[in-house]
């Protein structure tokens, strides 16, 4: 059994007890404890589109939902390196953890203790996916900024598609390491600058505009457009010049669905993939060699950087196992 995580109050960094109904400091400030997780903040932040394409798509990613994927689980083992029964007793940090499809894989795969954040509201989908496993999860909705934990007491923490959403990426990992203990591990992905042809596509093109409209009205425009263009994107495919040409095709890459899905699965999860593509406040891919470097800067040893294959898809992963 793990032992217990300290709380504090992630703005003035009082001791937090939990009542009946939240969490409450010697000052009296509470957070209260609703839909499954305990509140620090308010749905009204840069995160919220997050919130409601994980409200609206609480089971599309989830590996335990679909009929053959383990896209979730593979990812999860591949890029943290990590065996499943060494986890036994340790306590995990996820930070960012959308709609849950990697606290499902954390919770049914290994018996460690996970506590969970979210900037979002999408907490609420997480609990739904992951609330059965009872005291093993504990949801936060928290900002990546503000974390409500003692700082050094983890065993391990992870942060999977999240660091380029965030407005300042280096602090973004500066505030995971400080919750590592020492001869623990951090694990972090995140979207790879190749160079200046990096940003030379529509998702770059036009986020300027779709991110300002509003979320209803944007994947109303997605759910209309999307049949075509899932045909053309795969028939140019098929010619063999699709990664020159559907770069400017406003869609996800079809190519990077989990093989396996139904018909319906694979048009649900790519509208799922373009609404997270366009609607994002903030997405800045970073070079794989800066993430490395700020984790020598952050004290970590041991450090691997670079592309992690899963199935037949790859990752831009940094890890490494924090100094004594």
């Amino acid at each position: 059994m793990s032992a217990s995580i300290e709380l504090l109050n992630p703005f003035t960094r009082s001791r937090l007890t939990i009542t009946n109904d939240g969490l409450k400091d010697e000052q009296g400030n509470f957070f209260p404890y609703t839909k499954g997780a305990y509140r620090m903040v308010s749905n009204d932040n840069y995160t919220n589109n997050f919130g409601f394409q994980w409200n609206r798509f609480v089971k599309t990613q989830i590996d335990r939902e679909l009929q053959s994927s383990t896209q979730s689980k593979s990812r999860f083992f591949a890029e943290t390196g990590w065996d499943k029964e060494d986890l036994t007793g340790q306590n995990i940090l996820e930070v960012g953890s959308g709609a849950g499809r990697f606290t499902q894989i954390v919770l049914d795969h290994t018996r460690a203790t996970l506590y969970s954040v979210d900037y979002s509201d999408a907490v609420e989908a997480n609990f739904k996916n992951n609330g059965h496993h009872g005291e093993r999860l504990k949801l936060f909705q928290a900002s990546i900024y503000d974390l409500p934990f003692k700082p050094g007491s983890f065993d391990k923490v992870f942060c999977f598609g999240v660091l380029q959403h965030t407005p300042d990426v280096k602090k973004s990992v500066e505030c995971l390491a400080a919750m590592v203990k020492p001869g623990g591990q951090l694990v972090v992905d995140f979207y790879p600058r190749n160079g200046w042809w990096t940003k030379v596509n529509a998702k770059y093109m036009l986020r300027p505009f779709t991110k300002k409209i509003s979320h209803e009205k944007l994947l109303r425009r997605i759910e209309k457009n999307i049949d075509w263009m899932i045909n053309v994107s795969v028939f140019f495919n098929k010619l063999g010049i699709g990664s020159l040409v559907n770069r400017f095709i406003p869609i996800c890459d079809v190519n990077s669905l989990p093989p396996g899905l139904s018909k319906k699965e694979r048009r649900e999860w790519c509208i799922l993939d373009t609404f997270d593509m366009f609607s994002p406040a903030y997405d800045q891919p970073q070079n794989i060699r800066t993430v490395k470097s700020w984790f020598k800067e952050l004290g970590f040893k041991n450090i691997f950087a670079g592309q992690v294959k899963y199935n037949s898809h790859f990752a831009a992963v940094t890890k490494g196992t924090k100094c004594a």
